[in-house]
């Protein structure tokens, strides 16, 4: 399921991007302001991004993602009461990849995300790899070596996320928005839970591991191939 993460002030016009793109069938994350919203966006499949914002404007927010390393191949839809082509310009040379004009039908809103998730997922690797650990995206399966390990679509989720993203630390509640999405009512043990499940599928032992590490304070990470097979020379 494509993650969407929606910035928009007003709260009328944010309920109904995310009632529109939810019926859709797209998990979505809604932010006020984008201060909030940033931290989401590594993990995140397109931006929906209004202009005006408080604190931070939409094209400030949008110029710092296109020069960060780690979100600038982010998608980015623009939603504006500009309808000036001269800021529409702005808008496109600052970095949005397709741009939409107040008032706007839901129908219209939802056929450009698809059209701009069509586009950036064709470019998507649908095979991870770490190590001896492999990931078919398109298949939802994980091997270890040749063995299949038995997953359930939440563990894979989670191990696919973290593999998808090794060397990065992950808190217990970022987990919690980017797997289980935004409108989970569970508490971060069951993050715990489902590390300590994969620990042993992939017979990880918590204290010296080859794969999910523990990092304390701040959550949980892949440990990179490369890092592994260094410390064992």
């Amino acid at each position: 399921m494509s993650h969407v993460v929606v910035v928009e002030d007003e709260g009328t016009v944010r309920e109904v991007l995310r009632f529109h793109l939810e019926r859709a069938g797209l998990r979505v994350s809604a932010f006020e302001t984008a201060s909030p919203a940033w931290d989401t966006l590594p993990g995140a499949d397109l931006l929906v991004l209004d202009w005006m914002l408080p604190g931070e404007s939409g094209l400030q927010l949008l110029r710092r993602l296109r020069q960060d390393p780690e979100r600038r191949r982010l998608p980015v839809l623009m939603l504006t009461a500009r309808a000036a082509e001269a800021e529409r310009v702005e808008g496109l040379e600052s970095g949005a990849d397709d741009y939409l004009t107040k008032p706007f039908s839901a129908a219209e809103l939802v056929a450009r995300v698809r059209a701009l998730l069509r586009r950036t997922q064709a470019d998507v690797p649908t095979q991870l790899s770490n190590g001896p650990l492999q990931i078919d995206l398109s298949a939802a399966e994980a091997r270890l070596g040749a063995v299949r390990l038995n997953l359930t679509r939440r563990e894979f989720d989670l191990l696919a996320f973290l593999t998808q993203h090794a060397g990065r630390v992950y808190a217990r509640t970022e987990l919690l928005d980017r797997v289980w999405g935004a409108d989970f009512l569970g508490g971060e043990r069951t993050v715990d839970q489902h590390i300590t499940q994969l620990r042993s599928h992939l017979s990880d032992d918590p204290a010296q591991p080859t794969f999910l590490e523990t990092v304390r304070g701040k959550g949980y990470r892949m440990r990179p191939w490369s890092t592994v097979e260094a410390q064992s020379v």
